[in-house]
């Protein structure tokens, strides 16, 4: 699976989403909010999915994209 193939879900106490697509311009996150940040390299990405791993109790669902 490659990474513009799935979507990462985090999903947060409370049953909030944060979601992360890959897309031809970069990673882009849809907050538990409904903001949406466009265009976050690789490395941006994983600064802000690591800390949630590391430091909260959160699930991480990965879902293939429908072809």
């Amino acid at each position: 699976m490659k990474n513009d193939e799935c979507t990462i879900y985090l999903i947060l106490k409370g049953g909030k989403k944060q979601i992360w697509k890959k897309e031809k311009d970069g990673w882009t996150e849809i907050s538990t909010r409904g903001v949406i940040r466009r265009g976050k390299t690789a490395e941006q990405a994983m600064s802000h999915l690591l800390p949630a791993l590391a430091f909260k109790h959160v699930t991480v669902k990965v879902v293939p994209k429908k072809k």
